[in-house]
């Protein structure tokens, strides 16, 4: 059985997870269409724009991506790699709590033709959690300058990537007549400050909700649709308290399932 651990990327890998201390191609990696992604088409233009400078080696941006669960954020980011691996772009999956062996993740990675985005899914940190000042070193760049072929695109529910806490709040004060954050709430902008590229994720509403259940049904091969899928859609929704494009895909393989049988 070949051995699938890497000290360095190899030529026929696209994809990459880093774990244990090393770099392990994904022999699968998953195949998201960029215009299979309804809803979110000022978030995915500026995406693609900024991807494509970077393959084109042209100055691009690190991006956070942020905002409501199951709004596409992490597709967005994984459709990057069908849209411009033929181009040269390879992806390496870093989980947050690995953050602090970037070091060690980019450096086989300097100096390769290829243009890697470290993609950072689900990221939230405490405020002494040492995974913060790793990913500040990266982002900001340390003694060492950091490698012009490696970009981190990060996804996050939360807005700072940090919580959000009731004492935060306590320390806001007046100077001058306007009023300033304190230190905790200052650490917590400067971190998301720090990515170039900033989006945002909405809820989506009932009508878009139905358009990615018939956009989901339709590529399972089951396109008929009439008031009664309508309603059982919206009522799975509202079982599970989100219209996201999750829900629907979920709503969708449970109906072409029921119907293939």
């Amino acid at each position: 059985m070949p051995d699938t651990t890497l000290d360095r990327p190899t030529a026929d890998s696209r994809a990459y997870r880093w774990r244990e201390r090393r770099l392990l191609p994904i022999l699968h990696p998953q195949v998201v269409d960029v215009d299979g992604l309804l809803g979110i088409d000022r978030q995915k233009q500026a995406l693609l724009d900024n991807t494509r400078r970077f393959v084109e080696r042209r100055p691009a941006n690190h991006a956070l991506l942020t905002g409501a669960r199951g709004t596409g954020k992490s597709s967005l980011v994984k459709a990057m790699l069908h849209a411009f691996g033929d181009r040269g772009l390879r992806m390496v999956e870093v989980p947050p709590h690995d953050l602090t062996d970037l070091p060690d993740i980019v450096a086989p990675l300097r100096g390769r033709d290829e243009r890697f985005v470290l993609y950072v899914d689900d990221f939230s940190v405490a405020a002494n959690d040492p995974a913060l000042t790793a990913l500040k070193t990266a982002l900001d760049g340390g003694v060492e300058a950091p490698p012009d072929n490696v970009l981190i695109y990060a996804t996050s529910n939360r807005r700072h990537l940090m919580p959000e806490l009731r004492r935060d709040n306590e320390e806001y004060h007046w100077v001058d007549d306007e009023l300033h954050p304190g230190e905790s709430t200052e650490e917590k902008i400067s971190l998301s400050e720090r990515f170039g590229l900033w989006l945002s994720f909405q809820p989506f509403d009932q009508d878009r909700y139905l358009d990615l259940v018939r956009l989901h049904l339709g590529a399972l091969g089951d396109t008929h649709w009439d008031e009664a899928t309508e309603k059982l859609a919206l009522r799975w929704a509202l079982e599970r308290a989100s219209r996201s494009g999750r829900v629907a895909q979920q709503f969708a393989r449970h109906w072409a399932g029921r119907a293939a049988g």
